[in-house]
């Protein structure tokens, strides 16, 4: 009895430490960002880091050499959608005089007619400022930026996280080894084997996740990307990328895509019936994700509710901003992998059996 007595401690240790690192992500969110973001990037390139050292490769070059190409594909990628994307607005407002009128002259009047709204507003001035400034839609996005921050010190913050993060990238992936020592040094003795199972299973769990996810987002910007460009959409290869990239978080990819591709063709086509092959594009690819790839390369073993997805989106978003939107799931994994844990140790305990 005093055994099981000592063993409840040792857990109820457990649940208090567990509560303080709480506590202390929730006080250091604001400066945590990218620490979280590197060390998730890490963890996914660590065996690349380690198989180039396999190759009499210095840790420290195959390091710099992996983060070269991590900020290479970066760049180029913002390179093809910075300009696309800002050339679609300025095309998009450009042609806004002709789609005024289309709502002026059916949407309008059906509004009116069936469900008793009445929509006043003048269509000749809205016509006459787009028509005008359409040409100042190319530094749009520029102009954008600083009404995102709240003054000089959001700005100098957004631009340290992006630097700090490959700082903190280099070091975490050049020392992961020297690290994993370091934490499995500091175990008590008598935790060491379950600590053990919690990180090979939470590795289990992550690696499932994470590596089959980004597999899930080369193969959906891949076959957006072709899809797009089969139907003949204009700029199907960047919108594919944004859709592709974007399933990481539920939904979203498919909105943000479905959305630009709905423009995009608007705008080329100027037709509704040529909205219909975009869509069977994208309702297609909803049924290749969720059916085949996801399934097949992320596999249903994580067993996230989808009530505990939406909990996780809203939570980490609340913490992290987007960034957090982006970690959600893999963190809520992790996490979920230690409540089975203190579930079946509560299960076992004194404390509900007594």
């Amino acid at each position: 009895m005093d055994h099981k007595h000592s063993s409840d401690l040792h857990h109820l240790w457990w649940l208090i430490l567990v509560f303080i690192a709480g506590m202390l992500i929730y006080l250091l969110s604001p400066i945590l960002t990218p620490f979280l973001v590197a060390g998730i990037i890490a963890y996914v390139f660590n065996p690349l880091v380690t198989k180039i050292a396999t190759w009499k490769i210095p840790r420290s070059l195959g390091t710099i050499l992996v983060i070269t190409l991590l900020l290479s594909l970066f760049t180029i990628l913002i390179l093809i959608l910075a300009p696309l994307l800002e050339k679609e607005v300025s095309r998009l407002i450009e042609k806004a005089p002709i789609y005024l009128e289309t709502i002026r002259n059916s949407l309008v009047p059906w509004l009116e007619k069936y469900l008793n709204i009445n929509l006043k507003f003048d269509i000749a001035q809205l016509k006459q400022l787009l028509t005008q400034n359409w040409q100042d839609a190319g530094g749009v996005l520029a102009k954008l930026i600083p009404s995102f921050t709240s003054g000089g010190v959001a700005i100098m913050e957004f631009f340290l996280n992006i630097v700090l993060m490959p700082v903190v990238l280099f070091y975490l992936l050049r020392d992961w080894k020297q690290l994993a020592k370091l934490v499995d040094e500091i175990i008590p003795r008598h935790w060491q084997e379950q600590v053990n199972l919690l990180a090979r299973e939470t590795d289990r769990v992550l690696s499932e996740f994470m590596r089959g996810q980004l597999s899930v987002m080369l193969l959906m910007s891949f076959c957006y990307g072709i899809g797009l460009w089969i139907i003949g959409l204009e700029f199907a290869l960047p919108i594919g990328i944004v859709a592709g990239i974007l399933v990481f978080v539920p939904y979203l990819g498919l909105g943000i895509g479905l959305i630009l591709a709905t423009i995009v063709a608007l705008i080329q086509f100027q037709e509704w019936s040529n909205l219909i092959p975009v869509w069977i594009v994208f309702g297609v690819g909803q049924i290749l994700e969720g059916m085949v790839f996801t399934p097949w390369l992320v596999g249903n073993r994580i067993g996230l509710h989808p009530v505990v997805v939406i909990f996780a989106l809203l939570a980490f978003g609340q913490l992290f901003g987007f960034v957090g939107l982006l970690l959600a799931l893999p963190a809520s994994a992790v996490l979920l992998v230690w409540l089975r844990y203190v579930r079946k140790q509560y299960l076992e305990s004194t404390l509900y059996n007594s």
